[in-house]
Parts: C-alpha cells; sequence; structure tokens
C-alpha cells in the first residue's frame, strides 16, 4: 500500500485520500500512479521546442547551445514554440467550439419538433438573444423565432456573416483594441482552421504574427463558441439560479443504482436524469435490489446538472477514476472532454458500465450507445436500462464509499447576479469603489495530477477572499471549493470583513460558482457589464483571472481569451514556451502594451494570491479608487 504522506501529496480531499488507499490495495493504477511512471518526461516538449508538423522531423532545439539552432526546414525555437502554443489553442477553441455546434443543433431540431424530449424552457433568453441577432419576435411561437436565431447562429461557425455576433457584447473600447490589432473573429471555424494552415510548414514563421492569430482563435471561442454553447443551454434548459446541492464521493449511495454522468455537454446529461425517474426503470431497479435510481455528476456536464437541476457532484477532473473503485458505480455515462480512455480498464475490475455516446468520443473497451436528439428519451432510457441491469451483478464486500460530503450552493449565471443585486451591476461597482470588494477575481480551469488535487485551486481562493476580492469560479476549479466548504453563505466568516459583509448582507457565498467551463463566457459578459456601467475598457477594471491547475487545451484557449479580453491571468503549470525567451516574453510583457492584460506563472498558490492583489490594487489606484 502506499505510504500514507504520498498519498497526501497527491490530493487534497479527503474522500480522493480514501479512494487512494483502496485503489494502493486493489493494485489499481490512477493518473498519479502513471504521471510517476512517465518520469522523466520529454524536457523538449515542456520547454516547447519540439516540432512534429512535418515527415522531416520530428526536429529538437537545443535550448542550451551557442549557436542559434534551426529545424530541417529552417524553423527557429521561436518560430516552433509559437505554433506549438497557437495548435494548443486551436485544440482548445475547437473542443468548447464544437461543443456549442452541437448545442445548436439540438435547439434548430427542438424548433422544428424533431428533438424528442426537449423544449425551450427560457422563453425570455430566447427572446433576448434573438433580438440581439436582428431576429423577429413579436407575435412570433417560441419555436419559430428559435428556428430562426439557430439558423443565424450556424453562419458563424464559417464565413457567410463574416463576424460573430456576441463580440459586440465588449465595451467599444474592448473592440477598437480588436480592430486595431486585426484579431476581430470573422467566424468560429474559419479563425481555427487558419491555426492549423498557418502552422503547417512553410507557411506562417513570424511567432508574434502566429500568436496574433492564436488570440483571435481564442476570441472566436470565449465571445462565440463557448457564448454560444452558454447562452443557448439556458434557452433549452433554464437559466440558471441560486440552488443548494452536495458534493463529494458521498453523494454515491449503498443502495441506489449509481449512475454518473462525466463529461461536458448537457444534451446527453439532462435527459439521462429524466430517464432515471420513469416510473419503468425505478421499478425494474427495485426489483434488482435497489431502492431507486441516483444520477450524480463528474466535471463540467456535473456543474450543467447542478445549477439548473441541483443534482450532487461526485467530484471533478480526478475523481473519474476514484469513484469507479468505490465499487457502487453501476454506469458511467460519457459524452467529450476530459473523459480518461483508461476507464474502461478500471471498471473491468468491479462490475461497472462505461457507456460513450458520441460519435466523436468512442473508447475501446466501452458499451457504445449512440445518443441521438431525435430519439433522445429512448437512448437515455436504454443507458439507465444497462446501469440498472448491472446492480445485480455489484459486490456488496468491495462496496467502499467515503462518508464525506459538503453542502453547496451555485447557480450563479451573469442573470442571476445582476437580479440579485437589483436588476444592475451598480451595487457591485459601488462595493467595489467603497472598497468593502477591493476586485472580482475569475479562478478556473483543470486538476492536474502534477499539483496536490485542489490544493492550489483552494488555497488561492482562501487568500483572496480574506483579502476582501470577490471570485468567481467555474469548471473543476469550482468543484474543488465546493468539496471545500467554500460555496455556501456560511464562507462568509472566512472573508475580510468587506466581503463578509456584502455576502452576509445577500445571502450570498464569497465565492460564487458560474458554472462549467464554457460558462467562463458569463464572466465575460459581467465583466463587460461593469465596464459598460462605468464607461472604462475591460483592462481599466480591479479584475484578474487564474488558472492554478490547468492541464487542458482548452485551458489553453481560456487563458489567451481572458488575456484578450484586458483581464491580467496567473497560469499554475507553466505552458510550454520557456524554450523561446522571446515568446514568454511577449506573453508576460509585451502584450500589455497591445491587448491591455498579461500572462504571469507561478505554481505557487501564495505567490500567485500576491500577484492578483498587487495587480487589483494598481487598476483601483489607476482608477481613483480608495
Amino acid at each position: 500500500m502506499k505510504e500514507l504522506n504520498v498519498i497526501k501529496k497527491r490530493s487534497n480531499d479527503p474522500a480522493a485520500q480514501k479512494m487512494l488507499e483502496v485503489t494502493a490495495e486493489e493494485h489499481i493504477q490512477t493518473a498519479w500512479d502513471r504521471l510517476e511512471l512517465q518520469q522523466p518526461q520529454c524536457g523538449y516538449g515542456q520547454l516547447g521546442i519540439c516540432c512534429r508538423n512535418c515527415g522531416m522531423g520530428p526536429c529538437r532545439i537545443n535550448p542550451f547551445g551557442e549557436e542559434p539552432q534551426r529545424g530541417v526546414c529552417g524553423a527557429t525555437a521561436d518560430t516552433i514554440v509559437a505554433r506549438n502554443l497557437a495548435r494548443m489553442i486551436a485544440g482548445g477553441a475547437a473542443a468548447h467550439s464544437d461543443h456549442g455546434r452541437d448545442i445548436v443543433e439540438v435547439l434548430h431540431l427542438t424548433a422544428l419538433g424533431k428533438a424528442q424530449g426537449y423544449k425551450i424552457t427560457d422563453v425570455e433568453k430566447l427572446k433576448r438573444v434573438a433580438k440581439e441577432y436582428g431576429v423577429a419576435v413579436d407575435g412570433r411561437k417560441p419555436e419559430e423565432i428559435a428556428k430562426e436565431l439557430a439558423e443565424e447562429v450556424m453562419k458563424e461557425f464559417g464565413m457567410v456573416k463574416g463576424r460573430i455576433q456576441f463580440v459586440e457584447r465588449a465595451p467599444e473600447k474592448r473592440k477598437e483594441v480588436w480592430k486595431k490589432l486585426g484579431v476581430l473573429p470573422r467566424g468560429v471555424d474559419r479563425e481555427i482552421v487558419e491555426i492549423m494552415h498557418r502552422t503547417h510548414i512553410g507557411v506562417d514563421a513570424d511567432y508574434v504574427n502566429i500568436l496574433l492569430h492564436g488570440l483571435r482563435a481564442s476570441i472566436s471561442d470565449g465571445w462565440g463558441g463557448s457564448m454560444i454553447a452558454t447562452e443557448l443551454s439556458d434557452i433549452l434548459f433554464g437559466t440558471p439560479k441560486p440552488i443548494e446541492s452536495v458534493m463529494n464521493l458521498g453523494v454515491l449511495k449503498k443502495d441506489m443504482v449509481n449512475v454518473i454522468v462525466h463529461g461536458h455537454n448537457p444534451v446527453l446529461s439532462e435527459m439521462v436524469v429524466k430517464a432515471s425517474s420513469d416510473p419503468e426503470l425505478v421499478e425494474l431497479a427495485k426489483k434488482k435490489g435497489a431502492k431507486g435510481i441516483n444520477v450524480v455528476g463528474i466535471c463540467c456536464t456535473a456543474n450543467e446538472l447542478l445549477m439548473r437541476q441541483g443534482i450532487p457532484i461526485a467530484g471533478n477532473f480526478l475523481h473519474q477514476e476514484l469513484a469507479i473503485a468505490t465499487g457502487a458505480v453501476e454506469a458511467i455515462v460519457v459524452d467529450y472532454q476530459c473523459i480518461m480512455p483508461i476507464l474502461p480498464h478500471i471498471a473491468k475490475c468491479y462490475h461497472t458500465k462505461v457507456i460513450t455516446t458520441a460519435a466523436k468520443a468512442k473508447i475501446p473497451g466501452a458499451l457504445h450507445i449512440e445518443f441521438e436528439p431525435e430519439h433522445a428519451y429512448e437512448v437515455a432510457k436504454k443507458i439507465v436500462k444497462e446501469a440498472v441491469e448491472a446492480y445485480g451483478s455489484r459486490n456488496p464486500d468491495r462496496v467502499r464509499i467515503p462518508d464525506v460530503t459538503m453542502k453547496v450552493m451555485a447557480g450563479f449565471s451573469a442573470e442571476a447576479i445582476l437580479q440579485a443585486l437589483g436588476g444592475t451591476p451598480k451595487p457591485l461597482i459601488d462595493a467595489i469603489k467603497t472598497g468593502k470588494i477591493r476586485g472580482i477575481a475569475a479562478i478556473v480551469g483543470c486538476n492536474n495530477p502534477k499539483i496536490k488535487q485542489d490544493y492550489n485551486h483552494v488555497t488561492l481562493t482562501k487568500l483572496l477572499i480574506k483579502n476582501n476580492i470577490l471570485v468567481v469560479e467555474t469548471g473543476c476549479a469550482a468543484i474543488a471549493n465546493g468539496k471545500a466548504g467554500l460555496l455556501v453563505p456560511e464562507a462568509a466568516d472566512q472573508a475580510g470583513e468587506g466581503l463578509k459583509e456584502v455576502c452576509k448582507s445577500l445571502g450570498i457565498p464569497p465565492v460564487l460558482h458560474m458554472g462549467s467551463c464554457v460558462d467562463i463566457s458569463r464572466i465575460l459578459v459581467l465583466a463587460a457589464a461593469v465596464a459598460k456601467e462605468l464607461n472604462v475598457d475591460i483592462s481599466d477594471l480591479p479584475v484578474a483571472g487564474a488558472a492554478p491547475e490547468w492541464m487542458s487545451e482548452k485551458a489553453v484557449s481560456i487563458g489567451a481569451y481572458v488575456v484578450s479580453s484586458g483581464i491580467f491571468t496567473v497560469l499554475g503549470p507553466i505552458p510550454p514556451v520557456l524554450g523561446s525567451m522571446k515568446v514568454a516574453t511577449l506573453l508576460t510583457k509585451d502584450l500589455e502594451k497591445v491587448i491591455g492584460a498579461v500572462f504571469a506563472v507561478d505554481p505557487d498558490p501564495e505567490k500567485e494570491a500576491r500577484l492578483i492583489i498587487n495587480h487589483i490594487e494598481k487598476k483601483r489606484k489607476a482608477l481613483g479608487l480608495s
């Protein structure tokens, strides 16, 4: 068995620590074990100076060579690092934006009456968004409006319109910055495809030019694909409002059929929740000896369900293997993104079924049940039935569920926050002006086994709220702080006196759960609203972003569009750019002059906190605030 001190270094979460003891005892490899076996990792890759973009390579640049080195084609370290980083942005932007396209397609099918089990839930938001797109709403049925809106949105993925509508939500000063730099996005797919073209052998070799287009593609994600996913999901499933629930592995039930939904797309998970209440399936579960069917979530599809329906969350990214190891999971149903392909291998040790549902995301060893919106409820029932059938194969002697849960309050959409403030950002601005709230920090991103799970998220968050900085969060970062007890109004007692007073007067936590990783677009909308109210650019506000435990390409795109929006952003793990001091200097210093914000990197959450606090105080001083 792994020594206890080794286990405690791997995760900050007591439930995860308990399950890591179980996986060690059961001889089940986890992400932490596989990371250990990968050591030492490729130094060239970590610095970003290896290139595999053509058949003449792979080429590596020696960072310690006395003479400037080049790849076979003549590419320098600056070119290679910039190309690699841009391709990471393209991968992340594609992931989020393809998610957005899936939502658009379901909205369109719903409007045509061809999507089984779906309906337009938030008609008022449908009308608001439709007006932004110039779609007439007066005297029309919701389905008519939705059909035309979906068709208009579809045009933004290519070149038909030549612009992205939601960019108009940004303050005028920010849009002028983008226009001047030539980074105003023309279409979601257009910008992603152009990255792949630019970074092909024999095309763009200017590192500045490459990275400016990387920023352009990231804006097409944050203000395009991701924002589309968020807004249209709200129209279909409802705009989140504050809601209470619970988090951590203790949400699994010994006496129930446990179904975990994992991934990012609410189109699937919403229907699985609905099917879990089907009388026929509930009765079958009881015949199998269970008291009922318990649906819980992992990762961002968990956040989607939590904020709209209060469905409990079993954990974040690094909990997916540990959940199976409880021996209590009948099925883990996945769509796409952040799903480890190891899951079917671990599931073989138990009775658990891993069920893939997306044609674009199959995993060897998993049961594949294709999800189709046209037959959504029927497919969802089939999936849940597989879980119910598996209950009879559960071994009760191997069920070890950590008795660890934490209450949370979630569902703080931009609309919900503004509603709590009386329909305007003015009370929030007043609190910032008086200094009760010094500023706002957005903490987002993944877990990374290179960092003690949740430690950086929680440590950074506690330090910020202690210094009267309101924290807004999405994704795995939000789940980390939920498990740590920071997503409840009572957590205001851990905040500084000013923030505590504001939170207690509104009955809200000092850390606001704003949704899944695509919902960082909600943060952009809120920041834009505050900037417009003050008639300044977003870059003038006392706000900052942080991704303390990031690991995915999506996080690279997110960081790029947050900085492109004028928000100073701190990263924990160092991105693969240190092979080029020119690229590193551009990202951490020179971007300030052209885009109004830069990246900072520090793996120490206490130093991250100091960087953010200093930045917020600098912005307060520039605005003439106390």
